[in-house]
């Protein structure tokens, strides 16, 4: 049995007059401790169907199991990474880590600790009493991370958790991720519209269409990439040539859609 599965799911957004078919009959497979990235442009349902997978959202139609579990009873064991880090900014970094074990009434001194090393492993451990205005972007995005890992989700969703910091912080942000997540055997599920970066993360990556978003096509990212961090799979011949693959089947798409 798939460690999370989607299976047939569609979803309709509906107004007074009339209705949005947002997704249509989407069904896939993610094996434990694998990474994946769903892929497309802007209007396809990524984000919709990320909210279907964390329970937010009920899809119109099909159902999503996270191990034997519907997801909506497996709430607790997902976590969800935004783009923006949506610290609280009256809490200090440590403070705001630990949110989710005190809502939780999870919170002991072991998970203090562990909150700290956590921190300082990722080169926060300086400051930890100081507060989200006092730090740049890409370090507070780093303790979003941390907050997000504290509670040991067994599901890790990623929205574009890149898309608002610059290049370079982008970069070493994903070697970060990418580290942590195979360290601790995390399942994550990556929306982007960044072909490299679902590249340079993933083991899969789900290709969608708008109007409705459906799956275009899967690709398999070659064992080489997998096995080396993000900054360095860039540099590989086999990430330009799926690359250029993927940016072709896009295009292709994009046509058809517009004749």
């Amino acid at each position: 049995m798939a460690f999370l599965a989607l299976n047939h799911i569609s979803h309709q957004y509906f107004t007074e007059k009339s209705y949005t078919k947002a997704l249509d009959n989407i069904t896939l497979t993610v094996e434990e401790g694998s990474f994946i990235s769903i892929l497309g442009p802007s209007g396809c349902g990524k984000t919709t169907l990320l909210s279907i997978i964390s329970g937010l959202i009920q899809p119109t139609r099909g159902e999503v199991t996270l191990g034997d579990k519907n997801v909506t009873d497996a709430e607790a064991e997902i976590g969800y990474m935004l783009q923006q880090d949506y610290l609280f900014p009256w809490k200090t970094i440590l403070d705001n880590v630990l949110i989710g074990p005190k809502v939780q009434q999870k919170l002991t001194g072991a998970i203090q600790k562990q909150a700290m090393d956590f921190l300082k492993e990722i080169g926060l451990g300086t400051v930890i009493h100081a507060y989200p205005s006092e730090l740049s972007g890409g370090m507070r995005q780093r303790a979003a991370l941390i907050r997000t890992l504290i509670t040991d989700p067994k599901l890790l969703l990623l929205d574009e958790p890149f898309s608002a910091l610059d290049y370079q912080t982008k970069l070493k942000l994903e070697d970060l991720v990418s580290r942590l997540l195979k360290e601790y055997h995390k399942t994550s599920v990556l929306v982007t519209h960044d072909i490299g970066e679902a590249i340079a993360m993933s083991d899969q990556i789900y290709l969608m269409k708008a109007n409705p978003g459906e799956i275009a096509e899967v690709f398999e990212v070659p064992i080489e990439l997998r096995d080396l961090p993000p900054f360095q799979a860039r540099k590989h011949l086999k990430y330009q040539l799926l690359f250029d693959r993927i940016w072709e089947e896009l295009n292709s798409l994009e046509n058809k859609q517009q004749v």
